[in-house]
């Protein structure tokens, strides 16, 4: 019997992810380069997306197992990784640059038991130079840091499957999918100065180092929908950054913004007791707004977190109220 399955990683530049290095966000506030639309929930060609320009690098990790007699008899790699190319705006017509690809990098497929594990990365870079300072020696460069997901994927001979995100680059936004295609989690923390300051040479899979992934799980369809809304449909947001430890609203405080998290991952606590944590996506505050006007829950950054802040009456009441049906975590 055969058995095939796959995980794949698609990377992306999200709105307001280019911070630190200025002479850089210039480019894309200019609209140069640009920030990419949100990839699909569900994906079922990758090669249409990629010419359609939804996504910067693809990591495909699809693998088999042939299985005789409950037992592993063979297995083996199929899949590998996708680029895209970046579009630049110059004078009336765009101009479509190239990305350059790395050579996947396979690892030997790990047998354990009735199982066998696969990891793959796969990434590479802009076609565009990039001069800047960096970190270490030589302390200048001039091609654009690497970009790269490493995945594992592990096929039990029962058919069972599990996947997981060994590493990743800091930069940017990485969107995990399962083998149906489906969206199942997100890199939860974005760090675009160490990325231009470090993801160059031998401190990459490349070289000899990775870079571990903050992984966090996907919010609502809800939630999606409504953050276009919020960082395009009105208002322009005000974004907040909110340091690690520090609290964003209180419980009993009184509040009527919403809160687009950008970035990071906050804890929702109620009565001073943990109920849950959110990744990049997820739509908060709306309680206060359709109940009395007053937090429901504190919410606390877990690591360093970008909010992007509206004025609550910016959406459709009947909209808040099924997002805050959806976000009674105290009564779950």
């Amino acid at each position: 019997m055969r058995i095939e399955a796959s995980v794949t990683s698609i990377t992306w530049i999200p709105s307001e992810a280019i911070q630190g290095v200025k002479y850089l966000k210039v480019s894309f506030d200019m609209g140069v380069t640009h920030y990419d639309p949100p990839p699909p929930d569900e994906v079922d060609d990758l090669p249409a997306l990629r010419d359609a320009g939804r996504f910067r690098f693809a990591n495909q990790l699809k693998a088999w197992v042939e299985v005789k007699d409950g037992k592993v008899d063979s297995y083996g790699y199929s899949g590998g990784g996708l680029i895209g190319a970046t579009t630049l705006t110059l004078g009336p017509a765009g101009i479509s640059v190239p990305a350059i690809a790395l050579p996947d990098l396979q690892r030997n497929p790990e047998v354990q038991g009735g199982a066998v594990r696969f990891v793959q990365t796969a990434g590479g870079r802009t076609g565009i130079p990039t001069p800047r300072r960096v970190r270490r020696k030589p302390y200048v460069q001039f091609s654009a840091p690497l970009a790269w997901t490493t995945l594992a994927l592990t096929i039990h001979a029962d058919g069972s499957v599990e996947h997981e995100v060994v590493g990743a680059s800091k930069f940017p936004r990485h969107w995990i999918y399962d083998e149906n295609g489906r969206l199942t989690a997100k890199s939860g923390l974005i760090h675009f100065e160490d990325w231009v300051r470090e993801a160059f040479g031998k401190h990459t899979p490349w070289g000899d180092e990775e870079s571990p992934a903050l992984v966090t799980a996907v919010e609502t369809a809800l939630e999606r929908e409504l953050s276009g809304t919020i960082m395009r449909g009105g208002a322009k947001p005000k974004i907040k950054v909110v340091k690690k430890g520090d609290t964003l609203v209180k419980q009993g405080d009184p509040g009527h913004e919403l809160f687009l998290l950008l970035d990071g991952v906050l804890r929702i606590e109620v009565d001073g007791e943990q109920v849950a944590e959110v990744g990049p996506g997820s739509v908060l505050g709306e309680r206060a707004v359709v109940e009395r006007g007053y937090r429901t829950s504190t919410l606390i950054a877990v690591t360093d977190c970008r909010v992007a802040a509206v004025p609550g009456d910016q959406i459709e009441p009947e909209v808040l109220k099924q997002l805050a049906e959806g976000h009674r975590r105290e009564e779950a």
